[in-house]
């Protein structure tokens, strides 16, 4: 069994390397996984209606999440975007739509204003840099949506969603006990259902 601090390494050592990876796209291959991903939407989840979808403000070098948010929009889903509440906290949700003033957070992440209505989403879309078939997600390793879908999951039901171009999937995510599992992953090919009780098979 490996030990935590070999975990903590894996996962630096996979991080950085997608990272690398992600850094080489080109932006035409970057709009094009934008389009193909908002062109699918959300109905493969078939949400209810009032359901609250809460997304990133992805910057640069993140799957960019703004096609298939305007998407929504235009369906009339509820939107919303994360608010940082400090270091070792959950998230914070607040109302956003396409146009709405920011402002701008830590590592100069737009948040929508505090004005804005806080909500408690029912679908929750990610950023990852990698993720497995069982559901395993490799953030960017400040626990924040680990923290944000333990809290919620232990009030409410929740789906949890991450974005991802298909080359992001890897056989296994190395993790912890305390890291949140994904239930599906959207990606330009098609969404992915995931398994937590599937054995892990090297592609």
């Amino acid at each position: 069994m490996s030990k935590p601090t070999d975990i903590i390494d894996q996962k630096r050592a996979l991080r950085g390397r997608m990272k690398a990876w992600r850094l080489e796209l080109g932006a035409e291959v970057v709009a094009r996984a934008a389009e193909e991903v908002a062109a699918q939407g959300l109905n493969f989840l078939g949400p209810p209606t009032g359901a609250v979808v809460s997304a990133f403000a992805s910057l640069p070098d993140e799957f960019r999440v703004w096609p298939l948010l305007r998407r929504l929009h235009r369906e009339r889903v509820r939107l919303a975007l994360p608010v940082m509440q400090g270091k070792a906290k959950p998230l914070l949700f607040r109302a956003w739509a396409p146009g709405d003033a920011m402002d701008r957070a830590v590592w100069g992440i737009p948040e929508p204003k505090a004005d804005k209505t806080v909500l408690e989403p029912d679908i929750l879309l990610l950023p990852l840099l990698a993720f497995d078939v069982q559901g395993r997600r490799l953030g960017y390793g400040g626990g924040f949506y680990d923290r944000t879908l333990a809290g919620l999951r232990a009030v409410k039901s929740i789906t949890a969603v991450g974005l991802a171009y298909d080359e992001q999937r890897v056989d296994a995510v190395p993790h912890l006990d305390y890291d949140q599992r994904l239930d599906w992953v959207l990606t330009p090919s098609g969404p992915i259902r995931c398994q937590p009780d599937a054995s892990v098979v090297p592609r």
